[in-house]
């Protein structure tokens, strides 16, 4: 899952003294696990699905080998070529460029130089400089490799705007030419998935008002579920972009120059003078549905920062397993997860007391990509072939803002017109024997009926969502099928039977961490179950009468997809 950090422009196993010869071995153990299972499953004319496939898979791609799958790096090449070869394996085609399985994207990655910035914040209370990941973070910018921006600040509230829950933060402001500062996220209140997407575009709407920068403060809501610590951990990250066929640099916001977190004194120093302070603000946005008005401050900003850039290339990987159904054969299902990971890095950490670096992504997310080849191998093999077509995507980027699945459904290899849902694995937490399902946007098409009536012979329940706090919705690969009108949803395991301690212990200790390894208590079983009720529902799409539909009435339906077919609320 994606991390998102806001800035911008936007292992059981027992210690040994060289764990480097298990490592080899478990790789080697790996590859033969999945052969043999694979032989034994091509006899069956059942969908089988083996915990031990699923571990193998897992356990190859998380391997230290691999180091941590990042984008551009050799690790991620060969995950793309082991998912390749798999989708090869399993007697499918090519769905990638040129015949190929893959369709590789150039991206554009840019790093902070020695010399990371400053933010100067200057006014009646005087002039003070932050240096970046202290009190401030600021966003690398691509196209301008050298930045010195000055200017003056406006205050817009949570800097967001929609008709339809009347937002209008931008009401009788000035902002041309200026920066604005925003608070992070949405109102309390607001439907978490609309409130998300509202919040994550909020970048084009301070464009849109010609607004050439954007600061964002830390609300109270906002700390609790990312504290200050935790968004310093990805300080010093490089930023990617992709870059289109035509070699230019995508940016959904070109007009916002730079942009930055402010935390504590930093953030309190653009109210001075302003009549207001940082704490009362912060007090009003925790109301629910508090929407607290901007103003124009008395204070200026002087934003330095340099940094440089490299072109580095990464595949999606894309196979197709065609229609059977000569009327349905046209239309295409999706079922994608995330290949990569976040790879090598230092970073400080309260709980991280050794030398491991690698950040493995046993979870998050080689458990999706081990799960969407379970389906594609049961798929492929079963006697009733699914009457729609099925494109299985192997993702690339989706750590560094969903790049890979945005370049895609921006750039399909099949025609957008006839892709007709997405389902998208990211990280299943595989830790206990789940008895639910979350489904992230199920209530905004009929995806929530098909779902639920596929897992329902496993007696397996579908849950609401449990952390809208997270903001979970627009933080992985689906939300960019959505953006191009697709009805798309996300799949994890629920909450239910032991889920919420699980996934709290999973989000404090692991999630991003090299605590994501193969260390971790993975149930096996647990897989294989995700696996059977992903394959349920892929199939259910794929042989349906009726593709998913956005309900009537729906806010995503309404905005990326108003002229379609529309299923009763």
């Amino acid at each position: 899952m994606a991390h998102g950090p806001g800035v911008g422009l936007d292992g059981q196993g027992q210690v040994v003294d060289d764990p480097r010869p298990m490592r080899i071995t478990t790789l080697l153990v790996s590859v033969a696990a999945v052969l043999v299972c694979g032989t034994v499953a091509a006899q069956s004319t059942e969908p089988f699905f083996s915990p031990d496939r699923v571990r193998a898979h897992v356990a190859f791609l998380a391997d230290d080998l691999l180091e941590g799958r990042d984008t551009g790096s050799r690790g991620n090449e060969i995950a793309a070529r082991y998912v390749a070869n798999q989708f090869a394996s399993f007697g499918l085609k090519p769905g990638g460029e040129n015949g190929t399985w893959y369709q590789r994207i150039t991206f554009q990655q840019t790093n902070r130089t020695a010399d990371a910035g400053t933010i100067t914040i200057g006014g009646p209370g005087g002039e003070q400089s932050y240096p970046h990941a202290g009190d401030v973070l600021i966003g690398l910018n691509g196209r301008e490799p050298k930045l010195d921006i000055s200017a003056q600040l406006v205050f817009v509230g949570f800097g967001v705007e929609d008709a339809r829950f009347k937002l209008d933060d931008y009401r009788g402001l000035d902002v041309k030419g200026k920066i604005v500062v925003a608070l992070r996220g949405f109102p309390k209140g607001l439907p978490s998935e609309e409130g998300a997407h509202i919040a994550a575009v909020k970048a084009k709407a301070a464009e849109s008002h010609g607004a050439i920068g954007m600061l964002a403060i830390t609300t109270l809501q906002a700390e609790k579920t990312r504290p200050w610590k935790v968004v310093l951990q990805y300080a010093n990250d490089p930023d990617f972009s992709w870059v289109g066929p035509d070699g230019v640099v995508f940016s959904e916001a070109p007009g916002i120059r730079v942009g930055g977190l402010l935390n504590g004194p930093a953030a309190e120093a653009v109210f001075a003078g302003s009549g207001h302070t940082l704490a009362a603000i912060r007090k009003e946005a925790d109301q629910n549905l508090a929407t607290p008005r901007g103003f124009t401050l008395k204070t200026r900003v002087r934003i330095q920062s340099e940094s440089t850039s490299k072109r580095v290339t990464s595949p999606n990987v894309v196979a197709i397993l065609p229609g059977s159904d000569s009327k349905l054969a046209a239309q295409y299902v999706v079922l994608s997860a995330h290949l990569d990971h976040l790879g090598i890095k230092t970073v400080p950490s309260d709980d991280q007391t050794d030398d491991d670096h690698i950040y493995n992504g046993a979870l998050d997310n080689a458990a999706g990509v081990a799960t969407m080849l379970e389906v594609a191998r049961a798929a492929a093999a079963a006697p009733d072939k699914p009457r729609r077509s099925i494109v299985f995507l192997a993702s690339t980027a989706e750590e560094q803002g969903l790049l890979g699945a945005d370049y895609y459904a921006r750039h399909p290899t099949v025609p957008i017109t006839q892709i007709v849902g997405n389902v998208d694995l990211d990280m299943p937490l595989l830790l206990y024997p789940f008895t639910d399902v979350i489904v992230f946007g199920a209530n905004h098409s009929s995806f929530g009926k098909l779902v639920a009536d596929a897992v329902a012979p496993m007696k397996l329940k579908l849950s609401p969502d449990p952390m809208p706090e997270q903001g979970v919705f627009t933080r992985s690969d689906h939300y960019m099928f959505v953006k191009q009108g697709v009805p798309a949803v996300f799949f994890v395991t629920g909450y239910a039977n032991g889920g919420e301690q699980a996934w709290g212990e999973f989000f404090s200790k692991a999630y991003h961490s090299p605590k994501d390894d193969m260390d971790q208590k993975i149930d096996w079983e647990a897989g294989a179950r995700f696996a059977e009720a992903n394959y349920r529902v892929t199939r259910a799409m794929a042989d349906s009468e009726v593709p998913p539909m956005w309900v009537r009435g729906d806010f995503f339906g309404d905005t990326f997809a108003p002229k379609g077919a529309r299923a009763p609320r």
